[in-house]
């Protein structure tokens, strides 16, 4: 270490810190304790009582006191010498520098000598000069390896001829300067076409001048002062022409054009920009491309006369429900009443009088329940109608009345009211109130659960109630979008939810989304699921009536624009392949759609 100091090897940006403390601990001290574990992390002894051996091997135990952080500071706001001290991580000391030793690594730091005695500028030694000397200046006898050939090189030499005699080597062929070049249309028919000219396609030609841009145009091409008015505040890619004709008495007064330039250049950018291909023209029959439609007489039945008014209402129908076995019908009104309706002789059978106007009635499809659901304001109404069979009737009311309610009640969204007195007596059985007004009500295939619709509800847009145990719940957290319409699968634990641009299927099972459907309308109006639960159509008040096929795709398989107004309910036979839609045109369509097992298949 001392000969590095003499000889001056160290350059320049030398610090106290980079100093190895350990070197600094056996230069500068009397002390020589050295740590002798070499050059390793000083971590591995962090669990361990000792630091390292000394040169006699034994223990350098650690000091019984380590400073923290805290004491580190205020040692180095305090101490006057802590500038010149240097920390040793080989044994864990203190060590502070002399002025001699602080001299010595300042003159390091400045790019000087180690030593203050040595002269980096002192005379050299000529030992070699240019005069010839009669004696060698070593006499030291020749190697035996500088004039006896090399083994090793005779041996590689060996191994080089064999790789060549092999062809395991072969040597560079001389570069060949001599430019070569290739004739791109050797392999071409001459009596061919050039494959560059195949397809070649001429530029369109300009069109050819005309009266307009004559120097002297005739009176019915120049602008009125209107026609010029209009033509400037017209836009570019509008105007017919693109510039004012004007007249001139002679050609030597026309002007030069101001347009010439920048139409040129337009002019070449087309013809280079625009791509031009050259294609095929095929020749189709026009009346080939339109598909066979079948005969009307194919597609029967279906209704195509007026055969029965239901008079009775004295305000609008808002809403219609047929019975499961045909037999029946019930009607809502704004009048605040509900109508029971026998379909073949027209005459109505009941009349149910509600506190308002009846939004919605949907008939339960369980034919062992004769019910009738109803959205009246801000409750949905349950009627025991009593048409029909009246064991049916009475085993529906023995069904109802053998609710029995449970010991500790849960807190509810709505409030279920069983029926008294008039209400009882005219057909009503139950009352469930809601908060806000209620728009649809819907039953599921067994019966016993129904959905209603409040959209004016937050984040409780949908609610599903149970008759049997007269229990409600809210099926979602958060409602996305506001909700339209809702509707069960006819026989898998489906739930669709219509919202204005979508059509959401939820498995309830699984408490899931299962498929979102992307209506590609402004505002849906009405859904209908098909018996067979792989088809659905919607309505929308943008006169849209669009089919999905959900085994297809989430698109619509077919959309109809056959209205020329909203609409505003859609609806599936339960038997033929037919579906109808009706209109604020007045128009009620039936349209056929075949519906197949495997695929479906629109008109």
């Amino acid at each position: 270490m001392l000969l590095v100091y003499k000889t001056g090897l160290w350059g320049t940006d030398v610090d106290v810190a980079w100093l190895r403390p350990s070197l600094l601990t056996c230069l500068f001290s009397g002390q020589d304790i050295r740590n002798t574990v070499g050059n390793i992390p000083m971590e591995w002894y962090k669990d361990f009582p000792h630091i390292g051996y000394d040169l006699d091997g034994k223990k350098i135990f650690k000091p019984l006191t380590s400073k923290d952080q805290l004491e580190e500071f205020l040692d180095k706001m305090e101490n006057p010498d802590y500038w010149r001290t240097v920390h040793d991580k080989k044994t864990d000391r203190d060590i502070k520098l002399t002025d001699d030793q602080v001299d010595l690594i300042d003159r390091l730091q400045r790019g000087k000598f180690g030593d203050v005695n040595f002269d980096p500028y002192e005379p050299s030694v000529d030992f070699f000069t240019h005069e010839t000397m009669i004696h060698p200046v070593t006499n030291r006898p020749a190697d035996k390896r500088s004039f006896i050939p090399s083994l090793i090189e005779k041996d590689k030499v060996s191994k080089l001829v064999h790789a060549i005699k092999m062809g395991w080597i072969r040597p560079r062929k001389p570069r060949d300067d001599t430019p070569v070049y290739y004739d791109l249309w050797a392999q071409e028919d001459p009596n061919a076409i050039l494959g560059r000219h195949k397809m070649h396609v001429p530029a369109p030609k300009l069109r050819l001048p005309g009266h307009e841009e004559s120097y002297n145009p005739p009176p019915e091409y120049l602008m009125t002062e209107e026609e010029k008015l209009a033509w400037e505040q017209q836009d570019p890619e509008d105007r017919k022409l693109s510039f004012i004709p004007k007249a001139h008495s002679s050609l030597r007064a026309v002007p030069a054009y101001s347009r010439f330039i920048h139409e040129r250049f337009e002019r070449c950018l087309d013809l280079y920009l625009c791509p031009r291909q050259r294609k095929m023209r095929v020749n189709v029959d026009p009346e080939e491309l339109i598909p066979k439609l079948p005969k009307p007489r194919d597609l029967q039945p279906f209704p195509t006369t007026q055969s029965m008014v239901y008079r009775g209402h004295t305000d609008l129908v808002r809403c219609i429900s047929v019975s499961p076995s045909g037999q029946w019908i019930v009607s809502g009104s704004d009048d605040s009443t509900l109508k029971f309706w026998e379909v073949c002789s027209g005459r109505c059978m009941k009349t149910v009088h509600l506190d308002g106007a009846i939004k919605s009635v949907n008939w339960n499809p369980y034919a062992s329940l004769v019910l009738v659901a109803a959205c009246v304001e801000r409750s949905v109404v349950i009627v025991n109608p009593g048409l029909g069979d009246r064991l049916l009737c009475s085993s529906t009311d023995q069904h109802l009345e053998a609710y029995e309610p449970p010991e500790e009640q849960k807190q509810q969204p709505v409030t279920w009211v069983a029926a008294e007195g008039a209400d009882y007596e005219q057909g009503l059985r139950l009352r469930i109130h809601h908060e806000k007004a209620v728009k649809q009500v819907t039953w599921h295939s067994r019966g016993d659960y129904f959905a209603v619709v409040i959209p004016d509800n937050g984040n409780s847009q949908v609610l599903i109630h149970q008759l049997s145990r007269r229990r409600s719940q809210n099926p979602f957290r958060k409602n996305k979008g506001q909700v339209q319409r809702v509707q069960f699968h006819p026989s898998r634990p489906f739930f669709f939810v219509a919202t204005q641009r979508y059509v959401r299927v939820y498995n309830l099972l699984k408490q899931e989304l299962t498929k979102k459907l992307l209506a590609n309308c402004k505002w849906i109006s009405s859904i209908a699921i098909h018996p067979a639960g792989d088809n659905l159509i919607y309505g929308s008040y943008d006169s849209k009536l669009a089919w999905f096929d959900m085994d297809l795709s989430t698109k619509p398989y077919k959309v109809l624009r056959h209205h020329k107004k909203a609409l505003r309910a859609v609806s599936f036979h339960k038997q033929y392949p037919l579906f109808a839609s009706a209109s604020d045109d007045g128009c009620v369509i039936v349209c056929h759609g075949m519906v197949y097992k495997i695929r479906s298949s629109c008109p």
